[in-house]
């Protein structure tokens, strides 16, 4: 995944109910973890103070060298708080990054009665945000957040 260009630290508005205290894991953190395919548990967040999960927001993880930086911070978060070290997620096949719109995002745009996404569209899309529109359109996040993110992101009026 190093071969795409640098994410910049962006929190969405979707993110907003919780985006100040950081008590969830936001969006530009999720997409970190997966590029160094680490499995962080909430729970395990929950511990981390404000200035360790800003400093997850903010760090690099786009170079392997950033990437083992990255995740050697977080597995020593991790240590530091619960004496144990977090999974490994498998080998990561990210749809964020094809051309083509994944399936699973147009579906969950159905499902909210939101139009499907063209190609093009998904194409004028930041990496961040059809990471998120991804992540959301999976069973165990807060689907919720969709259509905000939806909308947030240009691709309608209202969902």
């Amino acid at each position: 995944m190093n071969d795409l260009p640098a994410i910049r630290t962006r929190f969405f508005a979707f993110e907003s109910d919780f985006v100040d205290s950081l008590r969830c894991i936001p969006m530009i953190v999720r997409f970190k973890l997966d590029t160094c395919r680490v499995k962080l548990q909430l729970a395990d967040w929950a511990k981390f103070n404000y200035q360790e999960k800003d400093q997850l927001a903010d760090m690099p993880c786009h170079t392997a060298s950033e990437i083992s930086i990255y995740a050697r911070f977080v597995y020593s978060l991790v240590w530091k708080y619960t004496s144990s070290v977090p999974a490994t997620l498998k080998s990561l096949e990210p749809s964020w990054i094809n051309e083509e719109v994944p399936e699973e995002v147009n579906t969950k745009a159905h499902e909210w009665n939101c139009p499907g996404i063209s190609e093009s569209q998904w194409n004028r899309l930041e990496m961040l945000e059809r990471f998120a529109l991804v992540k959301l359109s999976r069973s165990g996040h807060e689907g919720r957040n969709f259509p905000r993110a939806f909308v947030e992101f240009g691709l309608n009026i209202a969902c």
